[in-house]
C-alpha cells in the first residue's frame, strides 16, 4: 500500500471567546457566507470564460468583474462593493476560491450526469447549492496574527466595520512543535456547538533508518487487534492484544436497543420509517471512529517504539462475512468489524512519521501453524483457541499475527515481491502461504 506523497493533517485549536466575541464571530461567518453566495452567481454566469483558468489567474479575473478600484472604475457588478463595504481583500479572495471550487464541482457532476454516469438510471440532476455552511479562511498577517500559541488576533465584522479582536487559545495539539511541519492558512469554525481554529499542516517526515523488523497486525472479532513485532530472522520481540472492550460494549448496547425499539414499533409485521433510530446509528458510528483511533494509535506507537520497517496487514479487500448458526450474533459482530477503518487510520498516522504500510495475502494466516506443523484445529466453543497437530494449544489470533509478520518480512526482502516459498513443486503450498517457520529456514544458513 503506497503512502501519500503530500501529507496534509489538520489540528483543532480550541478558542475561548467572550460573549461579545461570540457575537462578532457570528457576524463574521454570516457576512462571509453571504459573500460566497453572491460570488457563486457571478462565477457560474461567466464559467465558460473562467473555467479554463488556473487558480492564480481565476481570482484576479473574478475581481475584474466585481471589485472596483481607482484604476478600474467601471466593473460589471458594482453591487458587491456596496453590499459588502470595506470587505477585506484576503477574505474576498478566500471567498472567490471557495465559490470557484463549488461551481467547478457542480459543473463536473452535471456533465457526468448528462453523459449518463449515474448511480441510478432515474437519478435527478445535481443542483447548484450556493447556501453552504462554509467558514472563513484566514490569511496570516491580514486576517489573523498569532501571539505565541496562547492568543490569536482575528479580523472580525462588528456589523459596520472590520476590527481586530484577541481571543485566548485554550487547547492545541503537537504538530506545530515539529520543525519540518509547515503551518497553512487556518479556518475559523464557529457555530452553536463549536469555536475553534481548524489549522492544516503540510507534514514532511524525516527520512527513517528502521530496524530489521515489522509490526504485524491481525484484525479479529474476539480481539480487535493482535500485534506481533517480527524480526527478519523470525524472532518475535513483542506481542500485544488491543481490545477496547468498554467502547465496544457501549456501541453494542446502543445497537441492541435498536432491535428492541424496532420490535415495539412494528410488532409482528410492518415497516420501519426512513431514518428510524438515526441518532442511535450516528452515535454508534462515532464510537466506531473512536475505537478505530484508539487501536490505530497504539499500533503506530508500537511500530515507532521498535522502529519497524513497515506495518503489515492482511489484504481483506472484497472479503464478505458468512453468517453463523441460526440465532447466533456472528453476522452482527462482523458488521462491527473495523478492518478497513483501523487500517486506514493506521496508514494516515504512520505516514506522518515517514513509515509505510504493506498488505499480504490473507489466506491461511490463521489456519496454518506458525511452527510449520500444518493446519490448526479451532476450538468450537472458543474460536480464539487453536490446537496444533502436535497437541500444542495456542491463541489463534496470535498465530495469525506471526504468519502475517513472516509474509511481510518476505515481501520486503524478496525483490520479486514473493511472500513465501519459491518452490513450485507438486504438493507444496503456494508461496504466498508462508508461515513464521519459513523465516527460520531462511535465517539458519546465515546463522551457520
Amino acid at each position: 500500500m503506497k503512502t501519500p506523497n503530500k501529507i496534509i493533517r489538520t489540528d483543532k485549536w480550541q478558542l475561548k471567546p467572550t460573549p461579545e466575541q461570540k457575537l462578532l464571530f457570528g457576524e463574521t461567518v454570516k457576512v462571509y457566507r453571504r459573500a460566497c453566495r453572491y460570488l457563486v452567481g457571478i462565477i457560474y454566469t461567466h464559467w465558460s470564460d473562467l473555467g479554463s483558468l488556473t487558480a492564480d489567474l481565476l481570482t484576479p479575473a473574478v475581481e475584474r468583474l466585481m471589485h472596483q478600484t481607482a484604476k478600474r472604475p467601471d466593473i460589471k457588478y458594482p453591487q458587491f462593493n456596496k453590499a459588502f463595504y470595506k470587505f477585506p481583500s484576503y477574505y474576498r479572495r478566500a471567498a472567490i476560491a471557495f465559490a470557484a471550487g463549488l461551481v467547478s464541482s457542480y459543473v463536473t457532476r452535471y456533465s457526468e450526469w448528462r453523459s449518463g454516469t449515474r448511480k441510478r438510471r432515474n437519478a435527478s440532476p445535481p443542483r447548484l447549492n450556493a447556501n453552504t455552511g462554509c467558514y472563513p479562511a484566514l490569511y496570516k498577517g491580514q486576517c489573523y496574527k498569532l501571539h505565541g500559541f496562547d492568543q490569536v488576533e482575528i479580523k472580525v465584522f462588528n456589523g459596520s466595520d472590520w476590527i481586530w479582536t484577541g481571543v485566548q487559545i485554550t487547547g492545541l495539539r503537537e504538530r506545530h512543535q515539529v520543525a519540518s511541519n509547515k503551518m497553512m492558512s487556518p479556518s475559523l469554525i464557529f457555530n452553536e456547538r463549536y469555536c475553534h481554529l481548524s489549522v492544516p499542516f503540510n507534514c514532511k517526515p524525516e527520512k527513517r533508518k528502521p530496524e530489521a523488523n515489522v509490526t504485524a497486525v491481525d484484525l479479529g472479532i474476539n480481539t480487535t487487534a493482535t500485534i506481533a513485532v517480527v524480526t527478519h530472522s523470525g524472532t518475535v520481540i513483542h506481542r500485544e492484544f488491543i481490545h477496547p472492550g468498554r467502547d465496544i460494549d457501549r456501541r453494542d448496547k446502543r445497537l441492541k436497543s435498536v432491535s428492541v425499539r424496532a420490535s415495539k414499533t412494528m410488532g409482528k409485521g410492518g415497516k420501519l420509517h426512513k431514518g428510524f433510530c438515526s441518532k442511535t446509528y450516528q452515535k454508534a458510528a462515532r464510537i466506531n471512529n473512536q475505537i478505530g483511533h484508539i487501536v490505530s494509535k497504539r499500533i503506530v506507537q508500537i511500530a515507532d517504539q521498535f522502529n519497524s520497517e513497515a506495518i503489515v496487514f492482511e489484504n481483506l479487500k472484497g472479503w464478505k462475512p458468512k453468517g453463523g448458526r441460526k440465532r447466533s450474533n456472528l453476522r452482527q459482530r462482523f458488521h462491527g468489524w473495523l478492518k478497513a477503518k483501523i487500517r486506514d487510520f493506521t496508514l494516515e498516522k504512520w505516514a506522518e512519521l515517514g513509515g509505510k504500510v504493506i498488505e499480504v495475502v490473507a489466506a491461511y494466516t490463521s489456519k496454518l501453524a506458525f511452527d510449520g506443523s500444518g493446519k490448526v484445529k479451532r476450538d468450537s466453543k472458543n474460536y480464539a483457541h487453536a490446537t496444533f497437530s502436535s497437541g500444542k494449544r495456542f491463541n489463534a489470533d496470535l498465530n495469525g499475527a506471526y504468519n502475517i509478520g513472516a509474509r511481510g518480512v518476505l515481501k520486503l526482502t524478496h525483490r520479486n515481491g514473493s511472500e513465501g516459498r519459491s518452490s513450485k513443486s507438486f504438493g507444496r503450498p503456494p508461496r504466498s502461504w508462508a508461515s513464521l517457520c519459513d523465516l527460520w529456514a531462511t535465517a539458519s544458513p546465515r546463522l551457520a
